[in-house]
């Protein structure tokens, strides 16, 4: 059964006072949903969760969390793991009014249709999704020749919040096993997101940051690299 979101709250403080609220947290009526949440809905349900930032990502047994960093040292991407299948989640910027879910499945079919892959509309647990394949080329190995685009099955999963778009992508077994999906679409309905105030482009991604202890150690391991070898000093030192 699609599930939608629940209505975007105003501050309860601007409420009691009789002051009317700020534009930008204008209410907007939502169906109700029983996840991903809103930050301003998240449940008091006990869920450790990993703060990245615009995306609180569940800590579930089994499941390994992997970012992705630019050149820049900044998360471009999050991914959620559960033996060999994985859940992509990304967030973007999504207009006070209505959702921009229906065209992005269609710009997701169009471009995936026009790299050799094929995914068509379903009906899933989280309302309309994708399914099918797309074509991706696997990571090279240092000294192989460059390897060979291939076909992976994948879904593609979508949530339309209060300014903001939740992505999901399913690859690997649990892309065709209801089965092998159940907890990592599990993971995907206790997602929090954190929207912010911030004006931005719809469809412009939400910054993500490393949890603290992730970025401290990461940048410990930056300071390492930048300090010369044991033993090589200046000539003339």
């Amino acid at each position: 059964m699609p599930l939608g979101r629940r209505r975007n709250r105003i501050d309860r403080s601007l409420r009691e006072r009789g002051v009317p609220p700020d534009p930008q947290h204008r209410e907007r009526e939502v169906d109700a949903t029983s996840g991903p949440w809103d930050e301003a809905d998240a449940p008091e349900d006990g869920l450790a969760r990993i703060d990245l930032g615009s995306l609180r990502l569940p800590a579930m047994p089994g499941m390994d969390l992997r970012v992705e960093l630019n050149a820049q040292q900044k998360v471009i991407a999050a991914t959620l793991r559960e033996g060999e299948s994985f859940l992509q989640v990304s967030v973007f910027a999504a207009p006070r009014a209505g959702g921009i879910w229906d065209s992005v499945r269609e710009d997701l079919a169009k471009s995936a249709s026009g790299q050799g892959g094929s995914l068509r509309e379903v009906e899933g647990p989280f309302g309309a999704e994708l399914a099918g394949s797309i074509v991706a080329t696997p990571p090279a190995t240092p000294g192989q020749p460059a390897p060979q685009p291939v076909r992976r099955p994948a879904r593609f999963l979508g949530v339309d919040g209060p300014r903001w778009f939740l992505r999901g992508m399913i690859s690997g077994p649990a892309a065709g096993s209801p089965e092998a999906a159940a907890a990592l679409e599990e993971a995907f309905r206790a997602i929090v997101v954190v929207r912010g105030t911030e004006p931005m482009p719809v469809r412009e991604q939400l910054p993500l940051t490393l949890p603290a202890e992730a970025a401290a150690q990461l940048a410990r391991q930056q300071q390492a690299a930048a300090q010369p070898p044991p033993g090589n000093t200046a000539p003339g030192a």
